[in-house]
């Protein structure tokens, strides 16, 4: 791992710290990903196997490398791999795996006051708009990296590209540590087959627990319950051929009010009242939701499994009793496995939590092109869910974040 001259590292060889090593590449800089895994694309690998992009081929593509026809409209996960591993061919990636970088510190020489000062004067007028150009950078000293391995690593900048799906997250249900039943989280649900002819409880109905309960239903679970918390919104993945996602990107810029109001003509135009069958249509705006962080469930066969009663909403878990789940409506039940679809945490603490960089939900500040005041030279992509679709956001930010990088290193 040769560190002189100093690289842009690039934490993560997933599709958006790749998207963001070729178009540092494209722009002359050197960049060098480093991948804790043995491969490239290491959390698609383990998604579960019925998995397809709900965004559109056309529209995921990374830069610099279309996505084959044959892959079809709605990529698959292996498809999805299989393009990572030719996009690092494509683009002759500089790629290192096996190690996984542990912590991040700016460079002991940096004059840390002095870039603070000065990139907050850069930052001065910058606004949130995505689409805004980035400030000019400040001056950086770069990064230290430490690594597996007792690694040691000079950088001149750094992309965290670790990933929005990083940790699972699984609630601290009280009675969780005494539970008797079979309990996993959805990072661990590869396909039905271990669930035929059992009963099954999926908890959450993002979109990874809608999917799930569908899968098992036509895997051949005997009974696939779907505890729901909050009631999501749900669109149709395309209609009349047109897909959500491009309403999405056109809608992305517009007033969350009119949005909303839009959403609601839409899902009752669309969408079937499925509160007869326990999920109400929410009472909260579509985007307004979305701005929260929770994307609308695409829908992938969840409605008409819902309307034939194959699929039964049911109450969001409170507790576990022994070999019971408890839900908030008091109902006991005691299904053969639980699958808990809830979620993911960043994990970004202990990379870069000293520097002062995280909300208190432990998300960057910034991400894409924009560089932290107190971390200059710091960048971070795919933390975000958009509505426009995560693989077309992180190409996006790919090339402003090398923009950018190439007007710091090149100081």
């Amino acid at each position: 791992m040769t560190t002189q001259p100093r690289p842009v590292y690039v934490i993560g060889g997933g599709p958006g710290g790749l998207a963001a090593a070729a178009a540092l590449r494209a722009r002359g800089v050197r960049a060098v990903v480093v991948e804790k895994s043995d491969e490239v694309g290491a959390s698609w690998r383990r998604h579960y196997e019925r998995l397809h992009l709900h965004t559109t081929r056309r529209l995921s593509a990374l830069p610099g490398l279309a996505m084959p026809r044959r892959f079809g409209r709605w990529v698959s996960r292996d498809d999805v791999v299989r393009y990572l591993e030719k996009y690092v061919e494509f683009h002759e990636l500089e790629v290192v795996t096996g190690v996984e970088v542990t912590r991040i510190e700016r460079a002991a020489d940096a004059n840390t006051n002095t870039n603070a000062d000065a990139n907050a004067d850069a930052n001065a007028d910058a606004h949130t708009d995505d689409n805004d150009p980035a400030p000019a950078p400040a001056p950086t000293d770069g990064f230290t990296l430490h690594a597996t391995g007792g690694r040691v690593l000079a950088a001149s900048a750094v992309v965290v590209a670790t990933g929005f799906n990083h940790t699972p997250a699984l609630p601290d249900w009280p009675g969780r540590d005494a539970y008797t039943g079979e309990l996993v989280h959805a990072a661990d649900y590869r396909n039905a087959e271990p669930y035929a002819g059992r009963d099954v409880l999926v908890v959450g109905v993002g979109n990874t627990g809608a999917e799930i309960a569908v899968d098992l239903v036509e895997g051949g679970a005997a009974r696939v319950r779907l505890a729901v918390r909050t009631a999501p919104h749900i669109v149709r993945r395309s209609t009349a051929g047109w897909p959500a996602q491009r309403t999405g990107i056109l809608v992305r810029r517009l007033p969350v009010r009119l949005v909303d109001r839009l959403g609601r003509l839409v899902a009752k135009a669309s969408v079937p009242d499925l509160s007869a069958y326990g999920l109400p249509r929410p009472d909260t705006g579509l985007y307004s939701r979305v701005k929260e962080g929770a994307i609308p469930v695409q829908d992938v066969g969840l409605i008409d499994a819902v309307r034939a009663g194959r699929v039964e909403p049911v109450a969001a878990v409170v507790s576990l009793d022994g070999d019971a789940v408890v839900l908030a409506d008091g109902t006991r039940i005691s299904p053969d496995a639980v699958i808990a679809a809830t979620g993911y945490r960043r994990a970004l603490e202990g990379l870069v939590g000293h520097l002062d960089v995280l909300d208190g939900r432990g998300r960057p500040l910034v991400h894409g092109a924009r560089t932290p005041a107190q971390a200059p030279g710091l960048y971070f992509t795919g933390f975000s869910n958009p509505i426009s679709g995560m693989f077309r956001e992180m190409a996006l930010d790919a090339e402003r974040i090398a923009k950018a990088v190439a007007r710091l290193v090149g100081d």
